[in-house]
């Protein structure tokens, strides 16, 4: 006969893990095993809202699919607590672990699990089983990494790479090979910050407590300058440049109006809703609801699409490729002449390294020159401010962000501050230069007073007293 007492060695609990997830954004649910004084965790392939778990009952609610998701939770707990009574009933729970427990069970419901069980702690199949529930954009900078990786050791040494193995000393070695290619210390940082992302992980679910980058610092160098003042962005606004680029200038403008809204997510706006834009941002998910300004709205009904709000994907088949003609550009808009009648063009760009990033930092940098709080400069960059658990009780006020962004848009094209003409536009001083260089450039039209040469006076010229 079973002895039942050594059912209370062990136990099951559903837990909703709410602990890296986002304001807004669902937690995956887990199970529990607790055995001794230990817990470990077994992830569900089920996220929630916190609104829409039941913790006292166990069930999901207010949930679309709730009866398929109780049903296969109800399902997972009979397999995970019969795989306990098993282990219970063989007498070999008492020498394991919670995380042998965990290891057992998630081997014996997933028979490919149980195939790779000497694979599972290694740094490749952690990492390769992070990436694939990374989104699609993201990925791709795992998949740079990997290459990187595959680089330094060799395809055969990183499938049996340890998280042990890779020491201070070997991170070290990787950032030093690396440097060979790839001069940028920020542009290695991201593969850093990448391997550092997996080790996370996989001490979260007790992989491995190791842990080099309490010593391996991953410190950054300071960027070069990617912004433009408010004189330079007038300078962009407003210059006659070629009619082959007035469009990607015009979708610069419309992302800086939109306060630096990302490619991407210019690129699958789908609609305008009570005058105002309402989406996710593809690359955190954090929810967005901007004002549509006048100045956007021109831009958006001159670049009106067919599936899509503009018609960027009417013409391009990827954001990515978009955006690099884009920023090709960019960076030839200024002054062109000709070497003799339709000869070679030559270019003399206004800003030779602007990117679409411009848009954003140049927009936070002028918010910031008008004095706008902090708080609502990030609300308006969609990141969040402050403690992070604090935030999630923050609903900030949308008409705060509306009244910064017009702020910002009346300084830069208008030259307005609250309504008061600060400088006139036009003139040399609204584009930050002196008058030989605004006419140059075409801001600043010439007089008919300075084009002609002053006219000689007619008659005899006076007698000497």
């Amino acid at each position: 006969m079973l002895n039942l007492a050594f059912l209370s060695m062990a136990s099951t609990k559903f837990y909703l893990d709410c602990r890296r997830s986002k304001p807004g954004q669902p937690s995956v649910l887990k199970i529990a095993i607790g055995h001794g004084n230990k817990t470990s965790y077994i992830s569900l392939d089920a996220r929630l809202l916190p609104n829409q778990w039941d913790s006292s009952k166990e069930k999901v609610k207010e949930h679309p699919d709730k009866q398929i998701l109780n049903a296969y939770i109800y399902e997972m707990k009979q397999n995970v607590d019969a795989q306990i009574i098993f282990l219970t009933r063989e007498q070999k729970i008492k020498s394991m672990s919670a995380n042998d427990i965990r290891d057992f069970i998630m081997e014996e419901l997933d028979p490919d699990r149980k195939k790779a069980k000497e694979d599972k702690t290694t740094f490749l199949y952690r990492f390769n089983q992070y990436a694939s529930r990374m989104k699609p954009g993201s990925k791709r900078t795992f998949d740079h990494t990997l290459n990187r990786l595959t680089a330094y050791v060799g395809e055969a040494a990183l499938k049996k790479l340890k998280f042990e193995d890779m020491t201070v000393d070997w991170l070290t070695g990787f950032d030093v090979f690396m440097a060979r290619t790839a001069p940028s210390k920020n542009s290695r940082n991201i593969h850093f910050r990448n391997i550092r992302t997996v080790f996370n992980d996989a001490i979260e679910d007790n992989i491995t407590s190791f842990y080099p980058f309490r010593r391996f610092k991953i410190k950054g160098e300071v960027t070069a300058k990617r912004d433009l003042s408010v004189e330079e962005l007038r300078r962009l606004a407003y210059f006659e440049c070629e009619e082959c680029a007035v469009k990607y200038r015009d979708y610069f403008m419309l992302m800086f109006y939109l306060m630096g809204i990302n490619n991407v997510d210019l690129c699958h706006l789908k609609e305008i809703s009570k005058g105002r834009l309402e989406f996710h941002r593809t690359k955190t998910n954090h929810f967005f609801s901007m004002k549509v300004e006048p100045e956007a709205m021109a831009l958006i009904k001159k670049y009106r699409g067919e599936e899509w709000l503009l018609d960027i994907l009417d013409h391009w088949s990827d954001a990515t490729f978009f955006l690099k003609k884009m920023n090709k550009h960019l960076q030839k808009i200024g002054p062109v002449t000709r070497s003799g009648l339709g000869g070679k063009k030559t270019y003399t760009p206004l800003f030779p390294k602007l990117t679409t990033y411009y848009a954003r930092h140049s927009w936070a940098s002028i918010a910031s020159s008008l004095d706008i709080p902090i708080e609502t400069i990030s609300a308006g960059l969609g990141h969040e401010y402050g403690n992070r658990i604090t935030a999630i009780y923050i609903n900030y006020d949308n008409r705060k962000v509306d009244v910064a962004n017009r702020k910002v848009i009346d300084w830069v094209l208008y030259g307005k501050i609250d309504g008061k003409e600060i400088v006139k536009p036009g003139t040399p001083e609204f584009f930050g230069l002196d008058r030989k260089e605004a006419i140059a450039l075409g801001f600043v039209k010439e007089t008919a007073e300075q084009e002609a040469p002053a006219k000689k006076k007619r008659g005899r010229p006076k007698k000497a007293a």
